[in-house]
């Protein structure tokens, strides 16, 4: 099941985007996102999509993790264009089944919303997949330093919200774990409504929260016995540069939303 969990993932590789430092494919995942918020128009989205695409085969990601990562927000996609599609009006009507009616404004501004959604989905993959965990907390660490000021532990703070995404994946492989045992003593997952299904997952909570209180509790002792301290001051094997692809590639991120900004694409 880990496998199929794309989110939290690091994909060793060697490739342009592999190289470049971590606080700056943060910087550029932002103003991408603000790009895609800023984007008005269907060729302008379309766009950005390939972009991202391409982005991807350069990384040398298979194209079967972007569908990984894609499935857990089918369902999200699913209830938007339905919502979309038969309480936006506008336009000429293409569906109608009795009183309800499915109009042209529906389904141009439901797929351009599932449009932006994939694409956030898919630039948020793009830095997991070529990042590090360590190099993640460290470009955090680095966005978070301001807030020293203010006496909070930014490090501290940067390195639970990187474990939290790494652990995604292991959480998900021992819930799977925990269904294929309660499938072989007679347990029933699949049958019945939505409702019943939801109940019957209920048995799967209480050990699946002593198994995250386990795992957390044996990595709280590891990191003690490797000399982690709170508060502490650490030094790094390796300190990040900033090297001239690293500028061209932010460089180039602005430039896109600053013409799709004048442009009004």
């Amino acid at each position: 099941m880990s496998r199929s969990i794309t989110l939290g993932h690091y994909l060793p590789g060697s490739s342009l985007l592999h190289r470049l430092d971590a606080r700056f494919k943060l910087l550029s995942l932002l103003i991408f996102i603000m790009a895609l918020f800023w984007l008005k128009t269907g060729g302008g989205m379309a766009a950005a999509l390939l972009l991202l695409i391409l982005l991807l085969a350069v990384a040398r990601v298979p194209f079967r993790y972007l569908l990984r990562g894609l499935r857990p927000v089918m369902y999200i996609v699913l209830f938007t264009l339905l919502i979309y599609f038969f309480f936006t009006k506008g336009g000429v009507v293409l569906l109608r089944l009795g009183p309800v009616t499915v109009e042209q404004a529906g389904v141009s501004q439901g797929l351009f919303v599932v449009a932006r959604l994939i694409g956030l989905v898919m630039a948020t993959l793009l830095v997991t997949l070529t990042t590090t965990p360590l190099s993640l907390t460290h470009g955090l660490e680095f966005f978070l330093k301001p807030f020293q000021l203010v006496r909070l532990p930014v490090s501290e703070i940067a390195m639970i919200m990187t474990i939290a995404l790494r652990f995604v994946p292991t959480l998900m492989e021992e819930s799977q774990r925990l269904m294929r045992a309660q499938i072989s003593r007679g347990a029933d997952f699949e049958s019945g409504n939505l409702w019943r299904k939801a109940r019957n997952l209920i048995p799967l909570i209480v050990p699946l929260f002593v198994s995250a209180f386990r795992r957390a509790d044996e990595l709280a002792l590891a990191m003690e016995a490797r000399g982690y301290r709170l508060g502490a001051r650490r030094t790094r094997l390796h300190e990040s540069k900033a090297s001239f692809r690293d500028w061209v590639v932010l460089l180039f991120s602005i430039a896109i939303l600053v013409v799709i900004i004048v442009a009004r694409i």
